[in-house]
């Protein structure tokens, strides 16, 4: 993409309403612009990031064995009666009556839609198990909407719902799962941390939230440092294998929320030495709630022996936009966003530092198209602007290999190479910064 011809609408000044670090820095690099109090409009930069979060969340429920569906935004106030959850959510939920005065609502989650679906579905007991999930848009009215993406009012999540026939089938099911968010998260480039959490309005006996530790987080957490060393399950997982060893190993120690956090039984259980307090940012929470929704909703199936049954539920939520700006509350500096990888917005920035020079332009242009060819997404400043100001620019909007060609070099006959992780730079010979750039971005694309 040249930047020439690019929607990028960067702010050098930091603007007075974003409290925190993602929020400055979207607003600075142009991901997102504000359209009312916690609701964003995504703009070209951001929106790039947001599939990319969206597709490796896709790519890990797919390999969990999840179907994905697509649910409306606007649901019946008619399926929140029938499951009991209607008049006890509270002013969140954005509620709104059609012409034919029937009251509708913006869907905050989908746990009522999705049974229904299942209900008016499925059969027996042979149909199962079945896990659906939905990359939609929900709204949450929240009364103080701040830190832009982190705590809109109207976000982009990833809801799985799993419907099992025995509690066992369904505590399997809730292990693949909790697996697939360990690499979904490992993917992005972040680490995260899975503590027992407290199920709140979704309900249910078993819950999880995974966290990532960032020094902006929202809430403080209490571990053992000894969680920070598991292993992400690897793509060869057997996901549909036993998998309460890999829960149990990466729950078996502590690690609480502030929410939930005794004192006396991480001072009890975890030596002085091996104690880790941080903060943390919430970008998962998966739920185990048994027949909550199915069975006050009637769904049920016909069991091997003939008998009714009332399936196991769990629900599985990924906030993808918040993701968003977790990822850069987590990976930043003084210059701006540093992305992994995975998720940047384009893997690469080529800037042409004497645009209109014809051997420049020459050289430029012939590796856009090289890096183009191999694959690798580029983002080519083509523009006039002066030297400060583009790398000003590339470093702000984080992109994690630089690729700088300027008068001198061409002819020299070389690059130079700057990493936006570390900052360093190399001067390398054409050719060989043009593999080196390659290789660099192949190597860090997916986890192995």
């Amino acid at each position: 993409m040249l930047l020439s011809r690019y929607f990028l609408p960067v702010l050098r000044d930091t603007p007075k309403e974003a409290e925190i670090v993602s929020h400055q820095l979207m607003l600075r690099s142009g991901m997102i612009k504000q359209s009312a109090a916690g609701i964003y409009s995504w703009l070209p930069l951001g929106l790039r990031v947001l599939k990319k979060i969206e597709q490796i969340v896709r790519e890990e429920q797919n390999r969990a064995g999840a179907v994905e569906i697509l649910m409306p935004t606007i649901q019946s106030a008619d399926l929140w009666r029938e499951s009991g959850r209607y008049e006890a959510y509270g002013k969140e939920m954005l509620r709104i009556v059609d012409r034919h005065e029937r009251d509708m609502l913006f869907g905050p989650t989908a746990e009522e839609v999705v049974t229904a679906i299942f209900r008016d579905s499925v059969r027996s007991y042979k149909d199962l198990p079945k896990n659906l999930y939905n990359i939609q848009w929900k709204f949450r009215d929240e009364i103080r909407p701040r830190f832009g993406v982190m705590r809109g009012r109207e976000f982009l999540m990833k809801d799985a719902y799993s419907f099992d026939l025995t509690k066992e089938d369904s505590r399997a099911t809730y292990y693949r799962m909790f697996a697939a968010y360990l690499r979904t998260f490992a993917r992005i480039g972040l680490q995260s941390v899975p503590m027992k959490a407290d199920t709140g309005p979704i309900g249910g006996d078993l819950s999880h939230e995974f966290i990532i530790l960032a020094e902006t987080g929202e809430s403080q957490v209490f571990l053992h440092e000894d969680v920070l060393k598991e292993k992400v399950p690897s793509a060869d997982t057997n996901f549909f294998g036993d998998l309460s060893g890999i829960f149990e190993a990466w729950t078996s120690r502590y690690a609480a929320t502030d929410e939930i956090h005794d004192n006396e039984r991480f001072e009890k259980e975890v030596p002085e030495d091996k104690r880790v307090t941080a903060r943390g940012i919430e970008v998962g929470h998966i739920f185990h709630f048994g027949t909550k929704y199915s069975e006050p909703m009637g769904a049920k199936v016909q069991g091997p022996d003939g008998q009714l049954v009332v399936p196991e539920m769990g629900s599985y939520g990924v906030g993808v936009s918040r993701l968003a700006g977790a990822i850069i509350e987590a990976s930043h500096d003084d210059a701006g966003i540093v992305w992994p990888v995975p998720v940047a917005p384009f893997e690469v920035g080529l800037i042409n530092l004497r645009a209109g020079d014809a051997a420049t332009d020459a050289a430029c242009q012939d590796l856009y198209s090289k890096l183009s060819s191999a694959g690798i997404e580029v983002l080519y400043d083509d523009t006039d602007e002066r030297a400060g100001g583009k790398f000003s620019t590339m470093d702000l909007i984080g992109l994690p290999v630089q690729l700088i060609v300027g008068p001198k070099g061409v002819k020299n006959g070389e690059v130079e190479v700057k990493y936006r992780a570390n900052g360093e730079r190399e001067t390398l010979s054409t050719e060989a910064g043009l593999n080196k750039v390659i290789e660099t971005i192949n190597s860090q694309r997916v986890l192995a």
